[in-house]
């Protein structure tokens, strides 16, 4: 495609949409935003009119048929990623979709083969690869300075919880909110996950012992290497969006804190005082959301493969089953390490 730039349609026009709809039409150059689509036309004509898109539709398949567009950002409601692939790699569209591709393994599997059937890029929205701070950490362990993996500690916690209706049909803290850290663990290691064991509890919203599900919890991996990883997830911190990691190894560590709104630091008789951490995650990601859209781009205007592939969406979406799996029955749950899967 050279230095063309790549028409790209975003499909679901709510927060994630937004987000990548003003990337896509204001901050990365080899691309044009084409097209929105959204259930709710409003949405779909608040986005479009605000940067003069030409093609604004409730429904996509008008989008998906429309020849001029190269690719499509699947950024609708979780239940529909998977048949938007399909559908999408049918009309030989290039895919960027948000997580999760789906709530059940043998539909990713089946998107996964449609896109591969086609041939066109798929590349999945786990953002915090992008981050300019997780980024270097990766560099760091790749690069041999921490020396070999012992301990991965990774802390995700939100400000509060989402609205219970949300909670109802997100799938679970596992494959909802906790399924980032577990493709960190992937992305920070280089490695694969053989054993999930997972403790959690309805400590902040208790409404979801009704639903099955937890809002705080504490997930142990062991991975193929031998190295072990611990995660901790709440759904409610008061102090702001609390994101940590730290990976240690035979040669040192490497550390991620969160990040400020400032750097202020104010010393008094009552003790040190800084700013808390950022309270949403659009401001916490905001780097990461464009760097993944324009890593999207430039994979399908130079031919390359996607940086976050089909296959780490569905080993993801594996680790956050086993982890349900093994909170259910409060034991260890192995995994193949997966190594044979080929990623489309």
């Amino acid at each position: 495609m050279g230095s063309q730039r790549v028409n790209v349609a975003v499909i679901g026009a709510g927060r994630i949409g937004r987000i990548h709809a003003e990337n896509i039409a204001t901050r990365i150059p080899g691309a044009r935003l084409a097209a929105v689509a959204d259930v709710n036309p409003t949405s779909a004509r608040e986005i479009g009119e605000r940067f003069g898109v030409p093609l604004i539709v409730s429904d996509c398949q008008g989008i998906l048929k429309d020849p001029s567009i190269q690719a499509v950002a699947i950024c609708s409601s979780s239940e529909t990623h998977a048949q938007l692939i399909q559908d999408a790699a049918a009309h030989r569209k290039h895919i960027f979709c948000e997580k999760p591709i789906d709530l059940e393994i043998e539909p990713i599997e089946r998107a996964l083969t449609a896109a591969l059937t086609a041939g066109v890029k798929l590349q999945i929205g786990f953002n915090r690869r992008f981050d300019p701070n997780f980024a270097r950490a990766r560099e760091f362990v790749a690069s041999g300075k921490v020396g070999d993996v012992h301990l991965v500690r990774i802390t995700s916690r939100d400000p509060a919880p989402p609205p219970l209706e949300y909670l109802q049909r997100s799938g679970g803290i596992f494959r909802d909110m906790t399924i980032h850290d577990f493709d960190m663990v992937r992305f920070l290691t280089g490695n694969e996950v053989v054993e999930v064991f997972a403790a959690g509890g309805a400590l902040a919203e208790p409404d979801l012992e009704r639903l099955g599900d937890v809002d705080t919890c504490v997930t142990t991996l062991r991975l193929q290497s031998g190295a072990l990883a611990v995660i901790d997830n709440s759904r409610r911190a008061v102090y702001g969006y609390d994101q940590r990691a730290e990976v240690f190894g035979t040669r040192g560590m490497i550390m991620v804190g969160n990040r400020m709104p400032d750097t202020h630091l104010h010393l008094d008789e009552t003790g040190a005082h800084s700013a808390k951490p950022q309270t949403f995650f659009v401001d916490r990601y905001a780097e990461a959301y464009l760097a993944e859209m324009q890593s999207f781009v430039d994979c399908v205007g130079l031919d390359h493969p996607p940086a976050v592939s089909g296959l780490d969406g569905l080993l993801a979406t594996k680790i956050a089953l086993a982890a349900s799996k093994s909170l259910a029955a409060n034991q260890p749950v192995r995994m193949d390490p997966l190594v044979d899967h080929k990623a489309p």
